[in-house]
């Protein structure tokens, strides 16, 4: 039975047909907004009371007399008067009783914007009033546009007054002879809070303006009453809401100012340290800006975790929700982006590269343009530029040749195979002579030949040079004079070149004679060498 019972009702329920919506439907007369209907009365939409309560404006406007808005209390509500007429009722369902409306004192507050509009409609037609408008909002926008003028005059002012104070004053902050801090930073700080204020300072102003103005003029007063309404009432929610937020916003801009200091006058520390102008132990130039960037993210979000609790609305489920979020988000994709943050930090701080040194990491040889925190970039001796990852880098072997002997240059190796017949200090020799008749190699450190190995068919030299080059093109280009310099010096002394491999002795030697050395097309240089 129950069952039954709740099944019909449910049936009942869907069956009903759902309360018809009505859209509420303003009064409006010249250019304001007299009434708002919301419900309908006796089978008359609400429509149709608003164009029938303007219709009874109209003509009770063409009978003359006072034009004295009135209201009177009845039994179904509040009536609107004009001259004793009847405009317009307003009835329970117009208002919403539930915030504390009544009846009376909606009529009361039409009654009050009838009587606006009917001193607006009156001064339309006074031309003593209009003059006197016009010359009001004349005098008006001269003053906004004398004060626009003087606030961009003040903001010139304070930014040369910032300049010449912070300047005056951060020179003189010094740290064993040398200046810590740089004044620009803090001008520009100064510039853009200032910049801020004044335009802030500016919309207000231009916002009072248009108020006055359309305040004014009879056509545009109901504008102007709407525009001061809704500054009025937007400024009351900010007072009330600043008023509560106040005491956690100072400590916030406390923490920030704060913070924003600090890490300025790191930034300014580390500068100098960058540059060279100071050393403070462990702290050097290959170390200055990593460290420079770590201590800023640490400071910030230190002082974000001090601020959080004194946001507005920090404490609601949205905005840490919001939060929770963001940090999910950033643990999840950024993770690869971590992982090669820390291989920077530890390529950087391992000094294992540094820029201008020339290295070869895995198969990529050239020089270190650019050690950053997420990749490393070389130059190759052929022009290309190669970016490599910072994870990818410190999982491979790095050859540095930039650290062999302290200097410019870096160190070059290259490597010959000859037979057993020709005596191991010849071969050296030769090979020492090949390596100072190459330009961009340096005799100190002197040249030097290591016997690599011991092979079927032949000795292994490796030789082993200076270059005082510093760029990867002038490193190919010495590499290769230094090639051609061996086969010439071993072509003029007879001494043959095993490089490829060979299975048994030539026949005859391969040894180039020196009258052939220039057999066309081939051309002599003309310092004879």
């Amino acid at each position: 039975m129950l069952l039954l019972a709740s099944c019909t009702f449910t049936r009942a329920a869907e069956q009903e047909p759902a309360a018809p919506q009505v859209t509420p439907v303003p009064l409006v007369f010249a250019n304001h907004t007299i009434f708002v209907f919301r419900a309908p009365m006796s089978g008359y939409p609400a429509q149709d009371r608003a164009d029938a309560a303007l219709k009874r404006i109209e003509r009770a406007l063409a009978k003359g007399g006072a034009h004295q808005p009135a209201t009177r209390s009845i039994n179904e509500g509040t009536q609107v008067l004009l001259d004793g007429a009847l405009l317009f009722l307003v009835t329970p369902a117009d208002i919403n009783a539930l915030a504390g409306d009544s009846t009376d004192v909606a009529a009361a507050e039409s009654a009050a914007a009838l009587g606006r509009a009917l001193q607006a409609k009156r001064d339309q037609t006074d031309p003593h009033y209009l003059a006197v408008a016009i010359a009001l909002c004349v005098a008006a926008t001269a003053a906004w546009v004398i004060v626009l003028r003087l606030l961009a005059g003040l903001r010139r002012w304070a930014a040369h007054r910032f300049e010449t104070a912070f300047s005056h004053h951060v020179e003189r902050i010094r740290f064993r002879n040398v200046r810590l801090l740089d004044a620009e930073h803090y001008i520009r700080f100064m510039r853009s809070v200032s910049t801020f204020a004044i335009w802030t300072l500016g919309i207000l102003l231009t916002y009072l303006w248009l108020t006055f103005v359309f305040g004014r003029i009879p056509y545009s007063r109901g504008w102007g009453e709407q525009l001061q309404n809704l500054f009025l009432d937007t400024a009351a929610k900010i007072a009330d809401s600043v008023v509560g937020a106040i005491p956690g916003l100072l400590v916030v801009a406390f923490i920030v100012v704060l913070t924003r200091l600090a890490t300025v006058t790191l930034a300014s520390v580390f500068k100098r340290v960058e540059s060279g102008e100071l050393s403070l132990g462990w702290l050097d130039r290959d170390t200055a800006v990593p460290t420079r960037r770590l201590v800023s993210v640490v400071v910030w979000l230190f002082a974000l975790a001090m601020a959080y609790p004194y946001l507005p609305g920090s404490h609601t489920a949205a905005f840490q929700g919001v939060t929770v979020l963001a940090g999910l988000m950033v643990s999840i994709g950024a993770s690869s982006i971590v992982g090669q943050g820390a291989s920077g930090l530890i390529l950087m701080y391992t000094r294992s590269l540094r820029k201008g040194e020339y290295v070869k990491i895995g198969d990529v040889e050239g020089t270190v343009v650019a050690l950053g925190m997420f990749e490393t970039r070389l130059r190759t001796g052929l022009g290309a530029e190669v970016s490599t990852p910072n994870a990818w880098v410190l999982a491979n072997r790095i050859e540095n040749f930039s650290r062999a002997h302290p200097g410019s240059g870096y160190m070059i190796d290259t490597v010959v195979t000859i037979g057993y017949d020709t005596p191991w200090r010849q071969a050296q020799a030769l090979l020492e002579q090949a390596a100072l008749a190459t330009e961009g190699i340096s005799p100190t450190p002197p040249p030097y030949v290591m016997q690599t190995a011991l092979s079927d068919f032949y000795i292994e030299y490796k030789l082993v040079v200076y270059a005082t080059v510093e760029t990867p093109r002038s490193r190919v280009e010495a590499l290769n004079q230094l090639h051609q310099n061996i086969v010439d010096v071993f072509n003029a002394h007879g001494v043959q070149l095993l490089s490829p491999h060979f299975m048994q002795e030539p026949a005859q030697s391969h040894v180039v004679p020196r009258e052939k050395w220039f057999t066309a097309p081939a051309k002599q240089p003309q310092d004879g060498a």
